[in-house]
């Protein structure tokens, strides 16, 4: 069985300049998806897809293979994870290649270990899964959220204003690290979250969304936290 950890990272953020090999707690912080990846043990092939030579030379030096850059089509602020990995499945085929399995891992995604990612590839492979992905579930229930209209603050949907908590059905969201998918399932029904996708469930420390500065320092407390804990 062939499988290969597929690692996005163009040059182009723009709420965080180099984001994706920005120094997060000692080292880029692409480092930690390479790394959790080669790790793991799960993959004949861990690569990084790069638009921008920097990120390239620091994928080459923590050990991942950049065999060929990505093309301007799928470095653009448009184009969607999907036209990003199809390129990969397709230059590698180029090359004689093709894999059974891919796991999509997001550059900037610190608290994805190798025991997650192997842990996800066998789950993917023994409950003939199209997807396996993380998710956390929502610290408060979304069913009891609020709106603001005309200037006043009001229940989305007044019959769970005073439904408690727990009687409420619980809700998660997608992590945001990584996907481990199916190749050809992939290719068939073109896109990441499929009809049989199964769950790794995250604890809440171990997720944070990194959009702006703020949400970078968070991820560096809590990345902080676990270490001094052993995890």
């Amino acid at each position: 069985m062939s499988n290969i950890a597929i690692i996005t990272a163009r040059g182009g953020s723009k709420r965080i300049p180099r984001k994706n090999i920005k120094e997060f707690c000692g080292k880029p912080i692409i480092a930690y998806s390479i790394e959790a990846a080669l790790q793991s043990g799960v993959f004949d092939e861990v690569m990084v897809s790069t638009d921008d030579e920097e990120i390239k030379e620091i994928a080459l030096k923590h050990g991942a293979k950049v065999p060929f850059m990505r093309s301007e089509a799928t470095a653009n602020d448009y184009a969607s994870t999907y036209e990003v990995l199809l390129e990969v499945l397709n230059e590698y085929e180029k090359l004689g290649k093709k894999f059974e399995r891919m796991c999509c891992v997001y550059p900037t995604a610190p608290f994805v270990t190798a025991d997650i990612l192997k842990e996800s590839m066998l789950t993917l492979e023994t409950k003939n899964a199209e997807t396996v992905m993380p998710v956390v579930a929502f610290s408060f229930p979304p069913q009891r959220g609020l709106i603001i209209e005309s200037g006043q603050v009001k229940f989305k949907w007044e019959e769970n204003a005073l439904k408690r908590s727990q009687d409420l059905e619980k809700m998660y969201h997608d992590c945001g690290q990584f996907y481990a998918v199916n190749v050809k399932s992939f290719l068939e029904k073109k896109k990441l979250i499929m009809e049989k996708t199964l769950p790794i469930i995250m604890d809440e420390v171990r997720v944070q969304d990194i959009d702006n500065e703020d949400d970078w320092k968070l991820a560096e407390i809590k990345f902080r936290y676990l270490k001094e804990k052993g995890e």
